[in-house]
């Protein structure tokens, strides 16, 4: 839905400073999610540790101009003379009051869900039950807290039919925000646990604090075997309670009558009982899974689905295909033939012993030994002499054979540990540079730790290694180069830079850093692996998948990584994988094919199926619309390339318009900025040219990469000796030759042996001679002043690697790129 920002301004009571009109469709409190910076409203947002005020420069520049704020920028008019500042005197508040008002705009069912565990699930199960069937939406994955559940509600549009909102509170008095924003019709219970016990006098004072979600609201489902769950609800649910506004709520209390497994299915069987309509509905059906966690809520969640209206019919079909929820205990293959699960979402004592269930009714760990990572646990509310006894108990219990602690606190109290094989680390790290985890083998390990000690690294060490030979990176060259491509660009031209393939060789860590500090608007990628790099070292800029792997969807989910999207097979799959994530409005870029015969979607055939297939979903969004230049590098193509841009405006034009929001058009790449200046659109890929290469006429720009080895050894070799592998280098003369330490493993081609290449010495030529080795190339330096240890430039600043290209009837892309990653790069600045 969109939102004059009039409206938002008096919705959210602010006072506005700046006179600009514009529409809000999309809200934002993290600078590294924006996508939409045209409809997006920056909240401002304080914590301890950070100021969301520190980005408003940042945004600003990237093209955001309506931000809420606490206090005013230095100099607002004269910094920021296009944005409205819509200031309150609290950000968070502001948030949460603008939801709330959304929520006003929607007279249909909402779903509430807390509980101690299981809230995403069980809301993840219900949006699976609905979807075949409803326009629902919901949290994106578990989106709970005070800030995300103001963001979840906004995601409801003109389609939304059904609400599901998970809401999750730490401390007394934080659930009446929540409601209030949510304003639940249908409450769900999942289960009362110790989590964040710590905050509260007791299990009932928690019970309380969470059933303010409810009220007001018509129905409660909640699990009849839960004694404080029960007891809070048949007392505070009476006409007259003190707690207050349940009157009219009607409360569902579901239980499991009996459940068996058979094989990877459980047959459960349970009933629903209205108390306040005297009446009990018994209900059989089976279940994909097996774990004790599972059968309890899927009950709720059918009894939830019967007072959304399903049938029971329609809900026993649908609850036999369920899929696993992906937020949590995901299994993934591990070195030495292990199986890792990884649980480290939670760390609490109820949710390990749902992983302990999950893991012990695994089947391969049959002959394997069962392995339990933990960390210390916080806000159990226990002290740490009872809650390691406690946990010793649950690991017993849990089948547990290897027990690994890690944390300060759970190593003081290992002698509560009673098991016999155990370990104990302060620091991650501790664990990860020990003979213990290099050790691990044929084992079921469960990884079960808060999230400060990173237990996402403990399977992904790194071992760096040495090689004298490097490849100098100069940075400045790299913003030479951004800047000469644009200053061919109007000002509000948005660039993306491509850092794909290590950033064509030249580190795309520190590359993409540059680039970021220059205020690029996208990167660029190949692969999902390679943005994953890039968001661990701190890069935050909006980045793009131009070859996205089906299997690694839910890294780009995790990591905020956007795909190219240029097959109905791709968009289908990735819609699928969207929805079982629980994500929503994910931005994609729709690849055209109007010449390439590469990769994209047919402009004239395919465009109006794939607006279709994106107006009925809301899991992913377009952001971009693109296509590729076939010859942009020479003019012999000119009459092609204009039939390509006339192809793509078209197609591109049609896909515009038919969204309300503002979806980037991009054609021009390298060459195609320089000679067709005109058809720059919205946004400009710039890919060889930020390397220093102008592909129009295979000049040097600035150069950025030198590849440099040195002088091993040296020695005199007579006439007629042979020099290398298969006696290919027959010396015409008396010589000096040199051996350096680079090779074709490092990105030397082999073709550049046996004279027809050559590299630099001192400023001089020096041929290569004979085959070209693995690690170690020859070189005639007879007429040449050196010694061993000088340097030698394989290419650089005195010898292009244009000039290596052309001798190989190459590209110097296929040049840069191919230097292997065990070179050393060094990156510096002028």
């Amino acid at each position: 839905m969109i939102y004059p920002i009039e409206k938002v301004t008096a919705l959210i009571g602010a006072r506005c400073f700046g006179r600009q009109q514009g529409n809000i469709s999309f809200l934002l409190i993290d600078s590294r999610s924006l996508c939409f910076p045209e409809e997006t409203l920056f909240f401002a947002l304080r914590s301890e540790r950070n100021d969301g005020h520190r980005y408003i420069p940042e945004l600003y520049h990237r093209g955001v101009r309506s931000f809420v704020v606490e206090q005013l920028p230095d100099k607002w008019q004269e910094y920021y003379p296009q944005a409205n500042f819509l200031r309150v005197p609290d950000t968070l508040k502001a948030l949460q009051r603008l939801a709330e008002r959304h929520r006003d705009e929607f007279q249909i069912p909402i779903v509430g869900i807390t509980g101690s565990n299981g809230k995403t699930v069980v809301k993840e199960w219900i949006y699976q039950l609905l979807l075949p069937s409803h326009a629902v939406t919901r949290s994106p994955r578990s989106f709970n807290s005070q800030i995300g559940v103001p963001l979840s509600v906004w995601l409801m549009n003109e389609h939304t039919r059904i609400g599901l909102f998970e809401a999750g509170i730490s401390e007394p008095n934080e659930m009446q925000a929540l409601r209030d924003i949510i304003q639940p019709t249908i409450g769900v219970f999942t289960n009362l646990g110790s989590a964040h016990q710590e905050n509260f006098t007791g299990m009932r004072e928690k019970c309380l604090e969470k059933m303010k979600l409810f009220q007001d609201a018509k129905t409660i489902v909640y699990p009849a075997d839960d004694p404080v769950i029960s007891e809070v609800i048949s007392t505070e649910c009476q006409p007259g309670a003190h707690f207050g506004r349940y009157d009219h709520t009607e409360r569902v209390a579901c239980k499991v009558l009996d459940r068996k497994v058979v094989g990877d299915q459980a047959q459960v069987s349970v009933a629903f009982h209205d108390d306040r309509q005297g009446t009990e509905t018994l209900f059989d059906y089976t279940l994909p899974f097996i774990d004790e966690a599972s059968i309890r809520n899927s009950m709720l969640c059918a009894a939830t689905c019967l007072q959304l209206g399903l049938t029971l019919d329609v809900i026993r079909e649908r609850l036999l295909h369920l899929e696993p929820v992906a937020m949590r205990l995901e299994v993934k293959p591990g070195i030495n033939d292990c199986t890792l699960i990884n649980d480290s979402y939670s760390n609490d004592l109820d949710s390990l012993v749902i992983a302990l269930d999950f893991m012990n009714r695994r089947p391969d760990c049959e002959g394997r030994k069962r392995t339990l990572i933990l960390s210390d646990i916080f806000q159990s509310g226990q002290q740490p002499e009872q809650l390691y006894k406690i946990v010793s108990e649950i690991v017993k219990k849990g089948g547990v054979e290897k027990f690994i602690g890690i944390g300060r606190e759970i190593t003081r109290r290992k002698d509560d540990i009673d098991i016999p094989e155990k370990y104990f680390f302060d620091t991650t790290a501790d664990f990860l540079n020990s003979a213990l985890f290099r050790q691990l083998h044929r084992e079921v390990i469960l990884l079960k730790g808060a999230r400060r000690y990173g237990f996402e690294v403990i399977t992904d060490q790194l071992v760096q290694q040495v090689h004298e030979t490097i490849l100098e990176v100069n940075l400045n060259a790299v913003v030479q180069n951004l800047n000469f491509f644009r200053s061919f660009l109007k000002p509000d031209t948005k660039m993306v830079c491509m850092v794909k393939a290590d950033a064509y060789g030249s580190g795309a860590v520190e590359v993409a850093k540059t680039l970021q500090d220059h205020r690029v608007d996208y990167l660029a990628v190949a692969v999902a692996d390679e943005g994953v790099t890039l968001r661990q070292n701190g890069i935050t800029s909006n980045i793009m998948i131009m070859n996205p792997e089906m299997t690694a969807f839910k890294t780009m989910f995790d990591h905020e990584l956007e795909p190219e999207v240029y097959s109905f097979r791709l968009m289908d799959a990735l819609i699928k994988a969207a929805r079982k994530e629980g994500i929503t409005g994910y931005p994609v870029h729709i690849k055209i094919d109007t010449g390439m015969h590469r990769l994209g979607f047919d402009p004239e055939k395919d465009i109006d199926e794939v607006i279709n297939r994106l107006n009925n979903q809301n899991a992913i969004i377009p952001r971009s619309v693109f296509t590729h230049f076939v010859g942009a590098d020479s003019d012999d193509f000119d009459r092609f390339s204009a039939m390509q841009f006339e192809r793509f405006d078209k197609a591109s034009k049609k896909l515009q318009s038919a969204f309300s929001h503002h979806i980037l058009r991009h054609i021009d790449n390298s060459a195609g900025i320089e000679h067709f200046p005109e058809r720059q659109l919205d946004m400009c890929r710039l890919g060889i040219g930020l390397y220093g290469v102008d592909s129009r006429d295979n000049r040097i720009l600035h150069n950025v990469c030198t590849l440099k080895t040195t002088i091993l050894q040296m020695r005199h070799v007579p006439k007629e000796e042979t020099v290398g592998y298969s006696r290919k280098g027959i010396l015409q003369r008396d010589s000096v030759i040199a051996a350096i330490p680079i090779g074709y493993a490092d990105g030397l081609n082999r073709h550049l042996g046996r004279g027809r290449g050559y590299c630099l010495v001192n400023g001089q030529k020096a041929p290569y001679v004979g085959n070209i080795c693995m690690d170690v190339a020859m070189i005639d330096v007879t007429d040449i002043d050196c010694h061993e240890g000088d340097t030698v430039e394989i290419f650089g600043d005195h010898l292009p690697v244009t000039v290596l290209s052309d001798i190989l009837d190459t590209i110097p892309y296929e040049i840069l790129t191919g230097v292997s990653n065990r070179v050393k790069r060094v990156h510096y600045q002028d």
